[in-house]
């Protein structure tokens, strides 16, 4: 096991400046909380100088992943995601998001797990809010937030390196990564029972 993920954490690494927003815009449909946000730390606290770059490939792929996210969602519809999320998931969020969505949209994009983020985005997009506003505010919202991860990877850049190398470590990321493979799976596989039999 052990030599088949190895290659599979370094390559987050040593993809550079493109592992970010390819992460961006993977974590806008797959389960996988924090997972941008521990390659941007990783990435800096390697090269520091490459904080501004990493920042921005990260929160343009984060942009680039909600805008396909967005337009699925609007083709699914309102009833597309209210299968997808449940009646009652659905019901919350239509009656938080209502005239609120832009704000919604920033405290999805800024906060962190276990806050509904891709659901967030969804849904809004769902239920009719400007693409290019969710977009804006994601852009900004996420920029705000990688920025916060990548300072704090400076400051502890030899303290998160020397994590990074420790076997535990290493295991951790095994277990974190075959779970976050397994939800979005699950989620999969309920997108798609749902989606058919809306067609019967």
């Amino acid at each position: 096991m052990s030599s088949f993920f190895r290659p599979m954490l370094l390559f987050l690494f040593h993809i550079g400046y493109f592992g970010p927003l390819v992460l961006g815009i993977l974590t806008s449909f797959i389960v996988l909380p924090f997972g941008n946000d521990l390659l941007l730390v990783g990435l800096v606290a390697q090269h520091p100088k490459g904080l501004p770059l990493y920042v921005l490939s990260a929160t343009c792929g984060s942009m680039i992943g909600v805008f396909f996210l967005a337009l699925l969602a609007r083709k699914l519809g309102e009833e597309g995601i209210r299968k997808v999320a449940g009646e009652q998931k659905f019901e919350r969020l239509k009656k938080n998001i209502g005239r609120r969505s832009g704000l919604a949209v920033a405290i999805g994009s800024l906060a962190p797990p276990p806050f509904p983020y891709t659901l967030v985005m969804a849904a809004a997009s769902a239920l009719g809010y400007s693409i290019w506003r969710l977009l804006t505010i994601n852009f900004f919202a996420r920029l705000v937030r990688y920025t916060i991860f990548g300072l704090l990877a400076l400051k502890f850049g030899h303290e998160v390196l020397q994590i990074a190398k420790s076997r535990p470590f290493f295991w951790s990321m095994v277990v974190f990564i075959l779970g976050c493979f397994v939800a979005t799976a699950l989620s999969i596989a309920h997108w798609v029972r749902t989606s058919r039999g809306g067609k019967k």
